[in-house]
């Protein structure tokens, strides 16, 4: 039976019938709709759950939150509310920090952890650049700046009353990078696929090995071809690697 209490922070409800459920986190900016096509190209017997943040789509009406741990506080009271046991976390960019400040924070409280935790298109905290400071960009720059990152649709990009509705949530989430700092923590008992861009901004190789320094367990790292949005045109690729590294928590192996 799929769960029977419905939340706006995961779209569509996590389904009980399949044995293994995937969380999945956006990118600054992004939505549930970012994996809107993800589940047809998933093993069946992974149940796709996309994160819906405030301040978007149906949630668009809701104040985005600007401050990391009150976000995960959120989160974590959402996760614990639909009860997802076993269940896995997908993220990228933003949306990876965001699963594995979720996951430690999950630790801390003694509560179940994702059996997998997929890290895509995100510097290890540990080895991260020093940040941008996209979140304080006037409007124009900080729109030729998704430009250049080249995960924004061009026609959304140059429709300029669009983006003053999106440009405050754009913002904020990029504040939630701006202001991350690592702060040590046990290891994760967990293990960990980074997935990265071969043409991704990657300064020095720690910056993607540097994840294995965050777990207890296994840490893979898989390379895709593509820049920051690499998961967006590799789309079957990273649906591959997810099927692969989660195969047997999905079928009890």
């Amino acid at each position: 039976m799929p769960d029977l209490t419905p939340s706006p922070w995961f779209q569509p409800a996590p389904d009980a019938s399949r044995p293994l459920r995937l969380f999945a986190f956006s990118f600054a900016g992004g939505s549930a709709a970012t994996f809107r096509d993800w589940q047809a190209g998933l093993d069946p017997a992974i149940a796709l759950s996309a994160v819906q943040l405030p301040g978007r789509a149906a949630r668009f009406g809701e104040p985005p939150i600007r401050a990391l741990p009150a976000l995960v506080d959120a989160l974590c009271a959402a996760l614990e509310q639909v009860r997802p046991q076993p269940f896995a976390f997908f993220g990228h960019s933003l949306g990876a920090l965001l699963a594995f400040e979720v996951s430690r924070r999950l630790q801390a409280r003694s509560q179940p952890l994702p059996v997998h935790l997929f890290l895509s298109g995100c510097q290890a905290p540990r080895y991260r650049s020093p940040p941008e400071g996209l979140s304080r960009l006037s409007d124009d720059r900080l729109i030729e700046a998704l430009r250049r990152y080249d995960g924004t649709p061009p026609e959304v990009l140059e429709h300029r009353e669009l983006m003053e509705l999106l440009l405050p949530m754009i913002r904020a989430d990029f504040g939630l990078v701006d202001d991350y700092r690592y702060v040590e923590a046990p290891r994760l008992p967990v293990p960990l696929t980074v997935l990265a861009g071969r043409q991704d901004r990657i300064e020095r190789p720690e910056q993607v090995s540097g994840w294995g320094q965050e777990t207890a367990a296994s840490c893979r790292v898989a390379w895709f071809d593509g820049g920051h949005f690499f998961l967006l045109p590799e789309r079957a690729a990273v649906l591959d690697c997810i099927n692969r590294d989660l195969a047997s928590a999905a079928h009890g192996r």
